[in-house]
């Protein structure tokens, strides 16, 4: 049985409801589940994260909101 049918039989004996639900707060949510919004975590991910990065800088300068495209990776990510 896999962990995620556990879990749901689990929930079943135990019951779900509204005290199961936790609202997120800003980012924490991205910090929680980031596979969600990049893909996966792996370098995979991190490269396209900055392909995102690249291309949304230029279409910002495609359509003259800027100028000047900086991109700086920080050592610590």
């Amino acid at each position: 049985m896999s962990d995620q049918e556990e879990s749901q039989t689990d929930m079943k004996k135990t019951g779900y409801d509204e005290s199961n639900i936790r609202a997120l707060e800003g980012v924490e949510g991205i910090r929680t589940r980031p596979a969600m919004y990049i893909g996966d975590t792996t370098l995979r991910g991190l490269h396209h994260l900055v392909y995102e990065v690249v291309d949304n800088s230029i279409d910002e300068c495609v359509n003259n909101y800027a100028s000047v495209i900086n991109v700086k990776i920080n050592a610590d990510g």
